[in-house]
């Protein structure tokens, strides 16, 4: 089941971001992850497409309502620094590229860096 969602995030990666370097797509759960080196960024699994942005990013896109917050699972905490688009497909090739350049940003800021040093909640 989580071959698809593998197939075609090694595909937009392909497509929209060619030639950076450290990007791993791996199966994660019952989809698909993006890693730039050890950091995960994306996930697009059954529940949808999910960055790894600013908490401050994540709450506007939540209260613009263009996102939820994520939950791997119904009865799971939600996962801070994430948001959900549970409707990949109306997204768009564009938005996705965007969203996805915003997270590969973002796991390379200093403070992401430092967030790998501290424990995490």
């Amino acid at each position: 089941m989580a071959q698809p969602y593998l197939n075609a995030l090694e595909e937009l990666v392909a497509s929209e971001l060619p030639g950076i370097r450290g990007l791993v797509c791996k199966h994660f759960f019952s989809g698909a992850a993006l890693y730039l080196d050890t950091t995960i960024c994306a996930s697009l699994t059954p529940v949808g497409f999910a960055f790894k942005l600013p908490e401050q990013r994540c709450l506007d896109l939540i209260e613009s309502g263009k996102a939820s917050p994520l939950r791997y699972f119904g009865s799971s905490p939600v996962k801070r620094g994430y948001v959900l688009f549970a409707d990949a497909s109306g997204l768009g090739k564009a938005a996705i590229a965007s969203y996805l350049k915003e997270c590969l940003a973002h796991a390379n800021s200093p403070d992401a860096s430092l967030k790998k040093l501290l424990p995490s909640d």
